[in-house]
């Protein structure tokens, strides 16, 4: 126990101080789809990467570590955003032109629902507190929210013109939802549990992108008209103040382990990287041809930056707010998804029906799945992460066998033990309550008879 105590501390001494340790970033392959991908969701629960494709009408699903296609999906007409409910292993299509989302079952991968909703939905987002999904219906300028459970719609929120972007406060368990045509350029907030609109947040002119943060509490949301992003508080509903980014700012990423915002923008070639503890400007770095997307990948502290016009993606180390690498992908990359069990990035390449893969090895020359990170071999998963009361620790065994979750400090001192028995082959979703654990930075400690993974956890209050 001695031994491994100290191993464990190590492990979180280099997961903790070193987070964006050198590593090597490359193309590792392209994976035909249907025609013009244009939105990416990873499901953890099977390892899968699902491609919704546009003129497809269809959604391209990838296994996660072969990267070969295990199967295409024939859903409504114009497939264009993705969730995946970890709770109960579903992935929900809008279908844009159809207005109805398609509910596709991630154990067999066949669609086994459809749900009618407003006039071309846009954009979609899960509720893991109350197992609900909120679609955002642009053209009818309204909000749908779906029990996840019996897959009816709940009810119809009116929203202001151009429902557009959603984000979830999971502190507040508070939906935001941006308005992009309204007169009043706003959003709209809904609260998760009673499904009514809580406030409506003056936000700049037009409010494109929103990302939550739960280490401040705070709503970023990109004004792509008046070159801000919005810093709303996450409680008052006011605008905190503006921070001024490049022009027209396109999306929006946070990083968790450095607390950083990142805002591409799309006509300036460049990205604007913001303190979230001060909400000032830390510096501006320049990327390819109309920055489009952004995704952040933990395992290495880095941002990958899909730039649209110049077929590229920009990698930007999270410590150093350096470009690690350029890296040429397919015609117009849109939409980016990250694969935390394999370390992969996918990148849909819209104008040429195809999604590139890009590999991102932890230590140059030393490949990720190792015995300690035995990755081919389970699935670790803990949604949400930063938690304020409840995550929800999914993992998968391929074979029987013993298995210990436990729950450590930063110090190495045992929090509490989740599991210590023999389980037959499965996938698991396990209840970690927080409430009586104080705010900060806690691992999750994963071990079966061949595997050991440490996964860090925020705890916020």
């Amino acid at each position: 126990m001695k031994n491994f105590k100290i191993l464990f501390l190590l492990l979180i001494a280099f997961n903790f101080l070193f987070p964006a340790f050198v590593g090597a970033q490359w193309l590792e392959t392209t994976i035909l789809t249907g025609s013009n991908p244009s939105a990416l969701v990873w499901n953890s629960d099977n390892n899968k990467v699902y491609c919704a494709n546009f003129f497809g009408n269809n959604v391209t699903v990838i296994n996660g570590s072969t990267n070969a296609i295990d199967t295409t999906i024939v859903v409504g007409y114009g497939p264009r955003a993705l969730v995946c409910n970890l709770l109960n292993n579903k992935i929900y299509c809008a279908n844009n032109s159809n207005e109805n989302i398609s509910v596709i079952s991630g154990r067999t991968n066949t669609v086994f629902d459809t749900i009618s909703v407003g006039s071309e939905p846009r954009a979609l987002i899960c509720n893991p507190t109350n197992n609900k999904i909120y679609c955002a219906n642009y053209n009818n300028h309204t909000l749908s929210i779906i029990n996840s459970i019996t897959d009816e719609v709940i009810t119809t929120i009116t929203t202001g013109y151009g429902t557009y972007a959603l984000a979830w406060d999971s502190i507040d368990n508070k939906v935001f939802c941006s308005n992009i045509n309204s007169s009043q350029n706003n959003l709209t907030v809904i609260d998760g549990v009673t499904n009514v609109v809580s406030a409506i947040i003056t936000a700049g002119t037009t409010p494109i992108a929103l990302v939550y943060n739960p280490t401040n509490n705070i709503i970023y949301c990109a004004d792509y008209n008046s070159n801000e992003v919005v810093v709303i508080d996450g409680t008052t509903y006011t605008a905190l103040t503006r921070v001024p980014t490049g022009n027209h700012p396109r999306a929006l990423a946070w990083n968790s382990f450095n607390n950083k915002v990142y805002c591409a923008n799309e006509n300036s070639q460049n990205v604007t990287i913001i303190d979230a503890a001060t909400n000032s400007v830390i510096t501006t770095v320049t990327t390819g041809i109309s920055p489009y997307a952004l995704v952040w990948c933990s395992t290495n502290n880095k941002v990958y930056c899909a730039n649209s016009y110049s077929n590229s993606v920009t990698v930007i180390d999270g410590v150093t707010n350096s470009v690690v690498t350029t890296i040429n992908v397919g015609n117009n990359p849109r939409a980016l998804a990250w694969n935390s069990i394999r370390n992969r990035t996918y990148v849909a390449n819209y104008n040429n029906s195809s999604v590139s893969v890009i590999r991102d090895s932890i230590i140059s020359g030393v490949e990720e799945n190792h015995q300690l990170l035995s990755v081919d071999r389970i699935q670790f998963e803990v949604y949400p992460n930063p938690v304020k009361s409840l995550s929800v620790v999914c993992y998968s065994l391929p074979a029987k066998g013993k298995v210990f979750l436990q729950l450590y400090d930063i110090s190495g001192r045992l929090v509490k033990t989740l599991v210590d028995e023999i389980k037959n082959p499965d996938v698991y979703n396990i209840s970690l309550n927080t409430r009586g654990i104080a705010a900060g930075i806690y691992f999750l400690y994963f071990q079966t008879e061949s595997n050991r993974v440490i996964k860090r956890l925020v705890v916020v209050k």
